[in-house]
């Protein structure tokens, strides 16, 4: 059995629908504080709680025979973690200790972490590998980054293996539309975009249009979340075919394009058909000209590769916007 922790929410249930269909048995952890049952497959168990509660943990590992955790339960909004620090200190480093320390106690020792890019901070060149050095600026990423030192550490005194996957820009839904992106408040730019394009708001901002790039906005690389998702199932299927080989492998999740802002909205408009108002305001500090990922370790050593390019991924995410005006 498989527990998936924030199982819940966007990338969760795109992973745990995918565990699922591949004949997996899934349990799901995740206490809804962002999350959404109807997004939870019906195949799997789902429990309701914290991942920091230690009587839930024990539970379920003296309960279920649980081979691998993908612990994707955390907070991820950069903004609120500059002004809300100790919560991000808590939700993404105490509660992970938490469950690390459950693990190591009940002999469990696989482990996939979903970290982030923000782990890189600014880094001084365009397109980021694993080997550049660490430098997070806000408290979100900082709060990443100690938990892959921490896998670091607890994996040379226990028999504790760990995939940490650094996502870059996820966006899309389901091909099925059955599931997709529903925050709130959302922050991600392709679903406000295409709120916008559905009139849910007047106009989309751009912050900055003076950068050092061809159109003067800001470029990212995006992924779609289904290839993110195969990724954690080939990092599973990795740790649970070698289980003598010990592994503590860190990979960038990208799909290796860049994207400014400018080329996603007239994307968006070309797949809707609408006609976008934009605001332009100021830069946001601490937003760097261009983040583009290599993935090309995951893909020499797990074999992976993205299936979906950025127009497949507008498409998917406006097929689940229309199936789902007003989310779940």
């Amino acid at each position: 059995m498989i527990l998936v922790t924030g199982g819940a929410g966007y990338i969760g249930s795109h992973i745990v629908r995918d565990l699922a269909d591949r004949g997996y048995s899934v349990l799901v952890l995740d206490n809804l504080s962002t999350g959404h049952l109807e997004a939870v497959d019906k195949r799997v168990l789902f429990i309701q709680g914290d991942v920091g509660d230690e009587a839930v943990l024990d539970k379920i590992f003296k309960t279920y025979p649980v081979q691998a955790v993908i612990h994707l339960a955390a907070s991820c909004l950069v903004g609120e973690s500059v002004k809300n620090p100790l919560k991000y200190y808590q939700n993404n480093v105490v509660q992970t200790v938490c469950l690390l320390g459950k693990m190591i106690e009940h002999n469990i020792g696989n482990f996939i972490f979903s970290s982030t890019c923000a782990t890189y901070g600014i880094p001084n060149q365009a397109v980021i590998h694993e080997q550049l050095p660490t430098n997070p600026i806000n408290p979100y990423g900082h709060s990443k980054l100690m938990i892959e030192q921490i896998l670091n550490d607890i994996s040379e005194r226990h028999h504790f293996r760990f995939v940490a996957l650094r996502y870059f820009n996820v966006a899309g839904a389901h091909s099925s539309g059955e599931i997709g992106e529903d925050h709130e408040p959302e922050t991600h730019l392709i679903p406000n975009i295409l709120r916008h394009l559905q009139g849910k708001f007047r106009s989309i901002q751009i912050f900055g249009d003076d950068y050092a790039t061809p159109d003067g906005t800001c470029i990212r690389d995006y992924i779609h979340v289904s290839d993110l998702s195969s990724g954690h199932i080939l990092a599973l299927e990795y740790l649970l075919q070698n289980p003598a080989q010990k592994i503590t492998e860190i990979f960038n999740l990208g799909n290796e394009k860049g994207v400014s802002i400018w080329e996603m909205i007239n994307l968006c408009e070309q797949v809707t058909g609408g006609k976008a108002t934009v605001q332009i305001q100021p830069r946001r500090q601490g937003d760097p000209p261009q983040l583009v990922a290599t993935s090309q370790k995951i893909r020499d050593v797990l074999g992976w590769s993205p299936k979906y390019d950025i127009k497949k991924t507008i498409e998917s995410a406006w097929n689940w916007h229309q199936k789902h005006p007003n989310g779940y």
